[in-house]
């Protein structure tokens, strides 16, 4: 009887769901509000067991929550670090791999850990592998404590003896559990970059993703924002703000299962891309790189600013060039008498340097148009006599240093280039090929492209040492989808082509270190972390419109720093004053694309004037201290604001866009500031001759009151805008 007893407890203990709960090994990865905790579970593979808020160093990791492994159901619930597909995880997968047998499984297992420092952060690196197979996955998780953010990718290698395909390697996924989910998404295309779009989640997936290859962000830029348990706002709430440092096809994937919890899996598109990988060859994904905030997207937002000025973007700590360019004043006709007046114009205005752009090069082929010359960087002689050495020493004698326009991946097939190296060119054989503003894109997969792109830039600053700036532009994402050079591997040209592109940029960066570059793509087409690791800025969008721009620019700010952001103020929306377009270029890398003597004599004073202050003003404009205040999508007026890190000087940019009929317009709380300190508020940048018409300006007020009650800085007029400086008495 009682062995009966033993017998029946023993089976009704095997029918319980079994729990695998301890952990052999915990990392804790660590910010100074974040922390991600993962641990080794019985089976040896990598798990999520928690990713939040910071926790107290008195809590004992051992008795966090281990995601849940039911042994004895059909379900596998556990949160893996990088499952790989063809395991019991039944939802969206990090890897996938076919081995030299045929074999598309792995199973992952703990082998060892290192940490190291970095400059401004840890590093912790685990080394998995597989069981069976000389497969080898190395992640890594960087996290920048001050800044709150945190990189992840992972290196795949192996040793075996036949071919390996590689079918998707994702650089990160993160779990997450909460009632809601909220996803805000930023929908492009050209000159309607970074259009903010909010939607919940649901059940199943949503995906993220491009397939353009070199102009990637044209259609959907590489940014995202989950509001984690409820709706993205900008000074309250959790948000997952999260981008992919990679200048190619991108995918981020959200899935919700079956118990309602959120798994974001971020990384290269795998689409059209099943990767050999070769014997003893790393592949590296892309960085994954997010911030979780705790106080709403602008939190977040600073955060990644913070971190892309300290440590990511490419002199981000250093000085940025004013500009004036010839494009929207000339397009593609002048010459060499023309330039040279207008560099006396760049002299007048105040900037520091003139940008000459498309049109100047080409020969056989001269580049009178966009149908032909590109691929042919040798000046037009009938344009431009004396070459470029000319107009850089004459923009030096004149007091503005000189820039200048390249293209370098592209080529027209009207060009003494494609004439002589088809092969160069990516183009389907046999096919009528489509163009893409009649032109095409070179094979950078191919060293030989590499070597000719280097020279482009290699050329021109040898023969030209003074040349401080190149805006590299790129406007065709990859049509024709053919690599003559990889041939029977032509599933590799997506991820090649962008490897291609950085070896290029490493050799330029290396040897001419001094020089600034803006990463140009038709507008935003390019706007990504790893790119801007070789750039100093990006053009945010062909449109210019001021009232556009309010749009396109607030989108950006989410992501990137201002300095990096570059506005120019043009000819676009002349309904607009000149004041209301300076003033909103002004927050940003200013530059001019105007025909100056169009202006009014008021109207060039304003701007003479608006660039004394914008340079007196840098470090404060360029703070990574924005406050978003009054969103252009919620109301019909815009207003941000930057603040320094000592809290005692600030600006306040207000626009009013398109107000209403007598609309009610309440007064702007302030963010940021001192409550105990006293500022005094004036209005700055005013047309000549003008006072300033605010109730608030010259008066002192608490940091207290600005940031309780506010200032009344909006008006129900259409295209009017307040620069207003807050200073510490």
């Amino acid at each position: 009887m009682q062995r009966m007893k033993k017998l029946l407890f023993l089976l009704a203990f095997l029918s319980l769901p079994l729990w695998e709960t301890e952990a052999k090994e915990i990392f804790s990865i660590t910010t100074d509000n974040t922390q991600l905790v993962l641990h080794v579970g019985d089976d040896g593979r990598l798990y999520q067991t928690y990713l939040g808020q910071r926790l107290n160093a008195n809590v004992d990791l051992k008795t966090l929550n281990m995601p849940r492994v039911n042994v004895s159901s059909d379900t596998h619930e556990s949160n893996e670090v990088y499952p790989v597909l063809g395991t019991e995880d039944y939802y969206e997968q990090a890897l996938e791999i076919t081995h030299a047998d045929g074999n598309p499984t792995s199973v992952l297992k703990y082998v060892s850990h290192t940490t190291q420092t970095v400059p401004g952060g840890n590093e912790t690196i685990i080394t998995l592998k597989d069981e069976l197979y000389p497969l080898t996955v190395v992640l890594h998780f960087i996290a920048y404590p001050k800044e709150n953010i945190i990189k992840q990718y992972a290196e795949i290698s192996h040793r075996e003896k036949g071919a390996v395909y590689l079918g998707r390697y994702a650089s990160a996924m993160l779990y997450f559990e909460a009632p809601q989910y909220y996803l805000t998404e930023f929908a492009s295309d050209w000159a309607k970059e970074m259009q903010m779009c909010e939607q919940q989640l649901q059940f199943g997936k949503k995906v993220i993703d491009t397939r353009l290859g070199a102009r990637a962000s044209m259609l959907i830029p590489s940014f995202f924002e989950v509001g984690i348990g409820g709706k993205v706002k900008e000074s309250e709430g959790t948000v997952l703000m999260g981008t992919i440092g990679w200048t190619g096809n991108f995918r981020f994937t959200f899935e919700i299962d079956h118990n309602n919890e959120l798994r974001v899996l971020g990384g290269i598109n795998p689409d059209a891309s099943r990767y050999l990988l070769k014997k003893d060859e790393v592949f590296k994904t892309p960085e994954f790189i997010y911030t979780l905030s705790y106080n709403g997207s602008g939190e977040g937002s600073r955060n990644f600013q913070r971190w892309a000025m300290n440590y990511q973007l490419y002199k981000g700590k250093e000085d940025r060039y004013t500009l004036l360019n010839n494009w929207e004043n000339t397009y593609f006709d002048f010459d060499q008498d023309k330039l040279t007046e207008l560099f006396d114009e760049a002299k007048q205005l105040g900037v520091d340097l003139f940008l000459l752009d498309d049109g100047w090069f080409g020969n056989k082929y001269p580049r009178k148009d966009d149908h032909q010359g590109l691929g042919d960087w040798q000046p037009t002689k009938n344009k431009l006599p004396d070459g470029v050495p000319f107009l850089v020493r004459k923009a030096n004698e004149k007091g503005v240093e000189f820039g200048i326009w390249i293209e370098p991946e592209m080529v027209n097939p009207k060009s003494e280039l494609a004439e002589k190296h088809p092969d160069w060119v990516i183009m389907l054989p046999n096919r009528t090929p489509y163009y893409f503003r009649n032109q095409l894109v070179l094979d950078l997969s191919n060293p030989q492209v590499q070597e000719h792109v280097f020279g482009v830039v290699n050329h021109l600053m040898k023969e030209n040492p003074q040349i401080k700036f190149m805006k590299w532009d790129c406007n065709s994402p990859i049509t024709n989808i053919y690599s003559p050079y990889l041939r029977k591997n032509q599933s590799n040209l997506y991820i090649d082509y962008v490897r291609g592109l950085y070896k290029v940029l490493d050799r330029i960066q290396a040897i001419y270190p001094n020089l600034d570059m803006m990463l140009c793509s038709g507008g935003g087409g390019r706007s990504d972390y790893e790119a801007l690791k070789y750039f100093t800025e990006f053009w945010c969008s062909d449109n210019t419109d001021p009232v556009e721009r309010l749009f396109i620019q607030w989108g950006y700010s989410h992501f990137m720093p201002a300095k990096s952001m570059c506005a120019h103020v043009t000819n676009w929306n002349n309904r607009a004053s000149i004041k209301f377009r300076v003033d909103v270029a002004f927050p940003y890398k200013l530059g001019f694309d105007i025909n100056l003597k169009s202006l009014s004599q008021e109207d060039m004073e304003y701007c003479q004037n608006a660039l004394k202050e914008y340079n007196r003003l840098k470090d404060i404009i360029w703070s990574p201290n924005l406050y978003r205040l009054v969103s252009p999508y919620e109301t019909n007026h815009c207003v941000f604001q930057r603040v320094n890190d000592a809290k005692d000087l600030a600006l306040v940019f207000a626009y009013d866009i398109h107000p209403r009929y007598d609309e009610s317009l309440l007064p702007t709380r302030l963010e940021g500031l001192d409550a105990n300190a006293m500022y005094r508020v004036k209005e700055i940048c005013l047309m000549p001759g003008r006072q300033s018409w605010l109730s608030c300006n010259n008066k002192v007020y608490p940091g207290d009151y600005l940031m309780k009650i506010g200032i009344k800085v909006m008006s129900s007029n259409d295209m009017v805008s307040h620069i207003i400086e807050i200073t510490k008495e």
